[in-house]
């Protein structure tokens, strides 16, 4: 079956970023002339998913604005003649069919996932995280849709990352199966020496609409949350999973270090600005800046 629609969870808080993120909801944090979570919609656009389904929670008002037609602006563009910006905004505000349902209690990624049952139906799923960016010439999700075509299951996105970085992550058990990996089980943030591989999860999936029947049965964490991995995990005992290795840059958002790296990265590759930045970068001004001469 072919997958028409996304959920995007954003009713996280962004604590990492905080105080950045009080008023500001951490999926608008611009990276170079863009919020984040635009990039994840034009990447689901680009693999041909139209029919988009955010999660929100309270604070995120900014989101919907963004996505919705602002007659104001429009207006004032006009009077100053500003055509290209005019043209901008107006794709953006007709990118996708998104909606929106709100999360009311913060209680975890599988929780929210749980709230689009009904708008999915009994149809697979794309499952995107706006902290995680990826930049390449096939979209992240678009390859995800290309294995599933195949094997028509479930299938999680991983990357391989280097050794000193595995306890940062969940990385999967796996079996290599010729270009794809069957999963075995999930690890959250081993030491690296009990690691039992070095591929990393990264925030992208495709369910089968059964995954609703494991997020359903999922005890909650010690912390009261219900986590999507323990749901995959209960999956894996009872059906095929498997994990694709992404080709293309993946870029984190969701803390500052990550964010700035990110935010260097992009612009790098952006057309207007790349090469008068990447002169900057090259000359010792920011150095001066830094020593406060």
């Amino acid at each position: 079956m072919k997958i028409r629609k996304a959920v995007i969870p954003a009713a996280g808080h962004g604590s990492r970023m905080l105080p950045a993120t009080k008023a500001l909801p951490k999926e608008m944090m611009p990276i170079v002339d863009k919020p984040a979570i635009q990039y994840i919609i034009e990447e689901l656009v680009d693999a041909g998913i139209e029919d988009i389904l955010i999660i929100t929670g309270r604070g995120k008002r900014a989101i919907e604005d963004h996505f919705d037609r602002n007659v104001e602006i429009h207006h004032a563009l006009k009077e100053r003649e500003d055509l290209p910006m005019l043209e901008t905004l107006e794709r953006i505000e007709k990118l996708a069919d998104i909606h929106y349902v709100r999360q009311k209690e913060m209680l975890g990624t599988g929780h929210a996932i749980l709230k689009a049952r009904k708008h999915i139906g009994e149809e697979p799923f794309a499952v995107l995280y706006g902290d995680d960016l990826v930049f390449s010439k096939r979209p992240c999700i678009g390859q995800l849709i290309d294995q599933y075509e195949k094997y028509s299951a479930s299938i999680l996105a991983v990357k391989e990352i280097p050794t000193e970085r595995i306890g940062q992550y969940g990385v999967i058990q796996a079996k290599q199966i010729n270009d794809i990996y069957l999963v075995e089980g999930l690890v959250e943030k081993p030491h690296p020496e009990a690691a039992p591989s070095n591929l990393a999860i990264l925030g992208r999936y495709i369910f089968e609409p059964e995954i609703f029947e494991f997020l359903e049965r999922i005890p909650p964490s010690p912390d009261g949350e219900y986590q999507l991995t323990d749901a995959i995990q209960m999956m894996v005992n009872a059906r095929a999973i498997y994990a694709c290795t992404i080709q293309g840059e993946w870029h984190t958002v969701g803390d500052l270090l990550s964010y700035l790296k990110t935010t260097v990265a992009f612009s790098l590759k952006h057309p207007a600005i790349r090469a008068a930045f990447r002169e900057f970068l090259l000359s010792n001004e920011w150095q001066q800046s830094d020593s406060g001469s």
